[in-house]
């Protein structure tokens, strides 16, 4: 079964589309990888929460203008950006990016782009989490846009079932890599302000007592509705199952809107385009 899993991501991600490798960095900066896993572990075993913050920083990023490093980028004067949107000010964990890339610039200068960190320490910070260990594709280019209009493509915290079937849908997931990825949430807390609405209007489709313990999850509402019930039914007696899906829903996600070419660049200093 482990060897199953391994040539299902293998198969996944050496290759397709985006012209993203496995092997991208092997020659240019072949010690890329390591550089950003143990940047990673580093922060994460002083801050072991920054694991969910880095892995909602890739989503966060990917699901506006593209996995592309956009919201690591400051609001200057002149451009509000991505990260002084309302719905990115709780983001954390860019000082661990900004860390990897340093070091990164020092071995090999500009040749690993933010947006293949943002990507890898996902990767990363999920595996030192106790979910699955994969491989991602890399050859990501780094934006040159990021504005904070462009986050009203981020599902929100309160859309329902169908919302969020049609917003994940909009970019190509199906209704079980929205499940996969919502159980992303596992590795987190969820602020109170995202559900008190529920609980302080007396949502019928919340158990009474699962609302007074003030449960830390917001992502009930997939096992209040039929078309995602059996889903997460069958992740919650099949750890294999999450655990095969949730890779591919990630390496799904982490080819969105990549830029390539001269439709992107790498940038120096992940917090401003060169």
């Amino acid at each position: 079964m482990a060897m199953l899993l391994v040539m299902v991501v293998i198969l996944i991600g050496i290759g397709g589309a985006n012209g993203l490798r496995m092997d991208y960095y092997i020659t240019s900066c072949p010690f890329a990888e390591s550089i950003v896993k143990n940047t990673v572990n580093k922060a994460l075993q002083n801050e072991p929460t920054l694991a969910a913050a880095l892995l909602r920083m890739h989503f966060h990023d990917c699901f506006v203008e593209g996995c592309d490093g956009s919201i690591l980028i400051d609001s200057t004067r002149d451009n509000t950006a991505e990260k002084d949107s309302p719905a990115n000010l709780s983001l954390r964990g860019f000082e661990v990016i900004d860390d990897a890339k340093e070091q990164l610039e020092e071995q090999c200068p500009g040749i690993v782009s933010c947006a293949d960190v943002v990507a890898m320490a996902a990767r990363d910070a999920i595996f030192w989490a106790g979910g699955p260990i994969y491989d991602i594709p890399k050859g990501r280019k780094d934006g040159r846009r990021s504005k904070i209009e462009d986050t009203i493509n981020l599902p929100s915290p309160s859309f329902n079932t169908s919302q969020l079937i049609n917003a994940f849908g909009q970019r190509g997931f199906t209704t079980a890599d929205m499940v996969a990825l919502s159980g992303a949430h596992t590795l987190g807390v969820a602020r109170c302000s995202f559900f008190k609405g529920r609980l302080s209007n007396q949502d019928p489709t919340l158990d009474p007592d699962f609302a007074k313990e003030l449960s830390k999850t917001c992502d009930q509402v997939l096992y209040s509705t039929t078309a995602t019930r059996a889903i997460v039914n069958g992740y919650a007696i099949n750890l294999a199952r999450f655990f095969l899906d949730f890779q591919q829903a990630m390496l799904k996600m982490g080819r969105l809107d990549v830029k390539e070419g001269p439709k992107g660049e790498v940038r120096k200093n992940c917090r401003k385009i060169n």
